[in-house]
Formats: structure tokens, sequence, C-alpha cells
């Protein structure tokens, strides 16, 4: 038995993990237990560098320079805020002497934050579509990348598609950056991080930064949000995982530079996967869920933080989606209704990728669905760091075009495209 019927033009283009992009992160520090310690290790560390005869100190200060310079930007700032921050104070870092400096570098580690794995994008509309020829689209994607020790986080990059040049990627700058935590609003739970400066959106890591995301940031499903006065919100559910628990949180950015990251809460966001519908139904949020991690849920809210239970649409009916199934991003609107990409979880963990379509008006009615996969894993396709995996965390249409990027094996990531209307007639 065929396991799909491929109608989908698959692109050359391939996105692979680059282990020298890499961001800084603090490199932690403790005391050995059960040694003689006359002055805390941080104090310590700091006599030595403030030791250092002159000559020895400019060396190492432009050795360290001349490390990071090609890699990262502000690279003075960076090392005096983990000065401040290792030492409790509130110094403009502007105004920390030139050894201080050096002391947080000490304190620094690079982190090449997609060494491993670069997979499950999502992708929507980018917000400048000028200077385009006809018929192509500009696009922005979001990635998560796995680095040293199973740690995710998300990073973004931007390009174009049309009929006649396919999927092209823009180049990248080379520079990696970690936004600057700016603002923790403690009551309700909004992490606020800021770029601190003048550079491009793909130099953005989203990297954990709260104890709740401590072991990564994982499947950002973006969404271009069209609120009921016609005003643009650039959103987008992610899994946040601290080592035990794995629940969903919410982005919201205008610029894919400055972030705001917020807790979700209620049943629905106890769990992976969630998906925003890109539009207010019936006066309420709504979203699809998979709390059971066996079915696809339908849930609404008066608020874009908390989601309680809604109501299973979607259950596993065919061989490759016997184990399990779950959507593959947000809802796309189109004329026809709600199409909604999924993954469907079938025999030696097989993860393939198929297509549902609902009602426009009540998406908790499904019109039709795929028998067979849209994409599966080839056996060009099957191997890396999971093999038996295609997987997508968002694709979008585009003159009746679906776009869609998507994993390959949990390592890297490809493109492909389809008709609309071929696709739409495949569903049963």
């Amino acid at each position: 038995m065929a396991v799909g019927t491929d109608i989908m033009t698959h692109s050359d283009v391939i996105l692979k993990p680059d282990p020298a992009r890499t961001v800084l992160r603090p490199f932690d520090l403790q005391d050995p237990q059960g040694y003689e310690q006359n002055l805390p290790r941080f104090q310590r560390i700091a006599e030595r560098v403030m030791a250092m005869d002159d000559a020895t100190f400019e060396t190492e200060f432009a050795r360290v320079h001349s490390s990071l310079d090609e890699r990262h930007r502000d690279i003075d700032t960076a090392m005096a805020r983990r000065f401040c921050l290792v030492t409790r104070q509130t110094l403009d870092p502007d105004q920390i002497d030139r050894r201080s400096v050096l002391i947080g570098a000490y304190f620094l580690e690079e982190f090449s934050f997609e060494s491993a794995a670069l997979f499950n994008p999502s992708m929507i509309a980018h917000w400048d579509q000028s200077g385009l020829p006809d018929g192509a689209v500009r696009f922005i994607i979001s990635l998560r990348g796995i680095g040293e020790g199973h740690l995710s986080s998300v990073t973004f990059r931007r390009g174009t598609w049309s009929a006649e040049a396919g999927f092209q990627l823009e180049p990248l700058s080379g520079m990696a950056r970690v936004p600057e935590i700016e603002h923790v609003d403690d009551g309700s739970n909004t992490v606020r991080v800021s770029g601190g400066g003048d550079y491009d959106c793909m130099e953005s890591v989203l990297f954990p930064v709260t104890s709740a995301q401590s072991r990564g940031i994982e499947d950002m499903r973006m969404v271009r949000f069209v609120e009921d006065d016609g005003s643009l919100r650039w959103l987008g559910t992610y899994t946040a995982f601290s080592g035990t628990v794995a629940r969903s949180e919410l982005m919201e950015s205008f610029d894919f530079k400055e972030f705001e990251l917020h807790e979700m809460t209620g049943a629905a966001a106890q769990s992976k996967g969630m998906a925003l519908f890109p539009r207010k139904i019936g006066g309420r949020y709504t979203a699809l869920s998979r709390q059971d991690s066996e079915n696809i849920w339908l849930t609404s809210s008066d608020s874009l933080t908390h989601w309680d239970d809604g109501a299973i649409i979607v259950r596993p009916r065919h061989f490759w989606e016997f184990v399990q199934i779950g959507n593959c991003g947000s809802p796309i609107e189109i004329d026809e209704g709600w199409l909604v990409l999924t993954h469907g979880v079938g025999s030696v963990r097989n993860y393939c990728i198929g297509a549902v379509l609902l009602d426009r008006d009540d998406p908790s009615k499904v019109l039709g669905r795929r028998t067979l996969p849209l994409v599966h894993p080839s056996p060009a396709e099957r191997e890396g760091y999971v093999p038996n995996v295609v997987y997508s965390c968002g694709a979008m249409v585009h003159d009746r075009t679906l776009l869609l990027p998507y994993g390959v094996a949990d390592n890297f990531t490809t493109f492909a495209h389809v008709a609309l209307d071929e696709l739409l007639a495949t569903l049963a």
C-alpha cells in the first residue's frame, strides 16, 4: 500500500544547523563544597584579574574581543552587564572600568544554539511586502534550534517565494543575540525582552529566560492575528519545558526584535501544541489544542492567556495516525473554510503530515480530511536526529498556493508547495 500520494512540489532549499551561530549566556560557577574557602569564588577570580600586569591584561582583553567580535554585537556591554549581575550591582554598564568588564567575561560562555538541529518551522507573511515582483510574497519563519544538552531555543529567518523562483532565503549577518530582559511583571507573569539596539530581526534568538523555560523553548506556532477593528498582532504559541513540566506559553511581537512572553493557564494550556486561529470566532479567541496527547481539541476563551477544556473535533482514523493526531500550526482561513495541517503518528513512530478542512463559521464541524498523508518520511529524508519524522509548526497560503516549511528527522528544514485546489480535491 502506498504511504501517501505526493502531490507536493519539493524545494531544493535545505536549512541545516550551523554550529558557528552562537549566543552569549551566563557561565555560572559554584563554590566547591567541603574545601577551604577564604573568599567567594567570584571574588577569587576577580582578584586574579585585578592582579594581572598591564601587558597581560591588554593581551587578554584584545584576545576576548578578537574571539567574539565577529559573532556578537556590543561585547563590552554584554561583559559589563554580566559583571553587574554577578556582583548584584546596579551600576551603569557604560561607567564600569575595563578590568571589571574583563571580569564579566569570565562569567559568560558561548552557546551554539543550533549545533545539533534546526527544524519544526512556522511561517507567516512578513509585514513588509514592498519591492517584490508580481506574484511573489515575503515571509518570516521561526525555527527550533537544539544545542548542547538538548536545550531548545527559537530563531527566525526571512525569505521570499514566487512561482518562478520558488523558495529563496535571505543571507544571515553572521550575528545572533539573545534579547535582554527588560521587565518581569510578576502580577501577570509576563516577561518583556528588548533588543536593546538597531539590528536585523534574523539575529534574534528566543533563549530560555524563566524557570518554566529552563530546559527549552520549543515549536513556535506563529500567527498573524487580526483584531475585530482590523489591527494586527503577531503572536506565537510555544512549548515551555522546565525539565519536568511542558506547558504552552504565548509570544507577542511587532518587529521580532522586542518580545513579550506570557504564561498561559487553564487545562488546555497544560500541554504541548496549542495553535491560535488568526481571528476571533463568535467574539472569542479560539485555538486548537491536544491536552490528552491523542486527539485535536477545539477551545475558546475571552483571554489569550487562559484556556479551559474544549471538545474533541478530530480523532485518529487512518493507519498513519493511529497513535495520535495533532495540529501542524494555526488554521489557515480560505474561501472553503479553515485549512488545518495535521501531524499523525503511526507504526514505528512515523510522523506524517496530513490535512483537515473545518467549517469557517463553526470550526467544530469537519468538512473533509486526507485519507493518506500529504508529506511522509521518504527514503531520502528519513535519517537524522530522530528518524522517520516530518513535522511543521505552520504554513501559509498565497495566491491559492499552500507554502509549507517542514522539519525532517528533527534535524533540518526544507520546503514544499502545492496548488490549493489540487489539495482540496483530495479531501474526503
